[in-house]
């Protein structure tokens, strides 16, 4: 029988620790174990397992700490250090119970099939919403921490006592970051980007990969990645090729001569469309003439497509082609440059005196 109380104390507290530890474990493995055939439950559980199996006996320790006579060696120490891990403890809870709600939420809308508008529309809502909701919870956290001390809870009150000109610095010392927070907020009920979105995006083509709380990663073309302030989609122009549906028409532009006939170059027009129904997705096919110049004039093809990374394939398939079509069938079509090789050349020798003043005729140009 242990008679001091100090001694007492801390072996139930250990006592407590150890068997709440247990029972925390196994309360988290039954219901892993229960909860596997469902996604809700099945993601909730891996999600709040270790915080769970952390407050249990931080509970029962700090329940141990508070019935202990007050007089105790270090029992406020104790007490103090155990209510900070508790709040931490439930912050994590918190945070990755959100986790798995976001998670619940984006396997319940995939991205990866055809027509994924509207699931790349609530990926995008979430992530950046649960992103600002963690911000304030890991906040809170933060600040819940600091009110356990007493001499951070003074200068706390002290502070907010004289904001003034202090509390303005403060404010604009924040700024970035409260922007980039109310950025993100509008970008969620707003959506002018979403996940997998085509964009240009400071003269680079690319796909947005990735939106966290301050900022966004555009995935390049080349696999470069721009990352990207969230203020700057609020506040800054940029192309979105993507916003109501994937769809997109693309040109092809070729200089021809005038010589060329039209008709034969739009039957090969259609007929390279539809050899790649892959490609085309059978809205638009379309030759015309849209410049002309002295020398030649100027072809637009308008051809469409499923999404942009098809439409570049088919507007380098449509380019390839018909610049061979044209090799092939009509070769004197090509842009040509025409001369005048008779000028400068010496007139034949003549018994006619002609006088110097006057120039010979010219032959017009071929």
């Amino acid at each position: 029988m242990i008679s001091d109380p100090a001694l007492r104390t801390l072996a139930a507290a250990l006592t407590m620790l150890v068997v709440l530890g247990l029972f925390g474990r196994l309360i988290t493995a039954l219901t892993l174990r229960l909860a596997r055939n469902f996604l809700v439950t099945r993601e909730l559980s891996r999600s709040l397992e270790k915080p769970v199996r952390v407050l249990i006996p931080l509970l029962g320790v700090q329940a141990v700490w508070l019935s202990a006579p007050d007089d105790l060696m270090l029992i406020p120490l104790a007490r103090r250090l155990t209510g900070v891990l508790i709040v931490f403890g439930f912050t994590w809870l918190i945070l990755r119970a959100l986790r798995g709600i976001e998670q619940i939420i984006l396997l319940s809308n995939p991205v990866d099939i055809a027509d994924n508008l509207r699931a790349r529309r609530i990926q995008t809502q979430t992530r950046v919403l649960f992103r600002t909701i963690s911000f304030f919870v890991m906040t809170i956290g933060l600040a819940a921490i600091l009110m356990t001390f007493p001499a951070a809870r003074q200068f706390g009150t002290s502070l907010l006592a004289s904001a003034g000109l202090a509390g303005l610095a403060v404010g604009f010392a924040a700024r970035p970051v409260l922007a980039n927070l109310i950025a993100g907020v509008q970008l969620a009920i707003t959506q002018p980007i979403r996940l997998d979105d085509v964009v240009i995006v400071e003269n680079e083509w690319g796909r947005i990969e990735e939106i966290t709380g301050t900022y966004v990663i555009v995935r390049i073309w080349d696999d470069r990645r721009l990352v990207v302030p969230l203020q700057y989609f609020i506040e800054t122009p940029f192309q979105n090729w993507t916003r109501r549906s994937s769809s997109l028409i693309g040109t092809v532009f070729l200089w021809v001569d005038y010589s060329l006939p039209l008709e034969p170059l739009r039957e090969e027009l259609r007929r390279l469309c539809k050899e790649v129904p892959e490609l085309w997705d059978g809205r638009v096919c379309v030759l015309q003439v849209t410049d002309t110049s002295e020398k030649s004039i100027q072809l637009r093809a308008l051809v469409s497509s499923p999404d942009s990374s098809r439409n570049w394939d088919l507007r380098c398939h449509i380019r390839e082609n018909l610049i061979g079509f044209i090799q092939r069938q009509y070769p004197q079509a090509l842009p040509q440059l025409r001369a005048d090789l008779s000028v400068g050349q010496k007139p034949p020798k003549s018994d006619t005196h002609v006088p110097e003043h006057v120039e010979p005729e010219r032959q017009p140009p071929v």
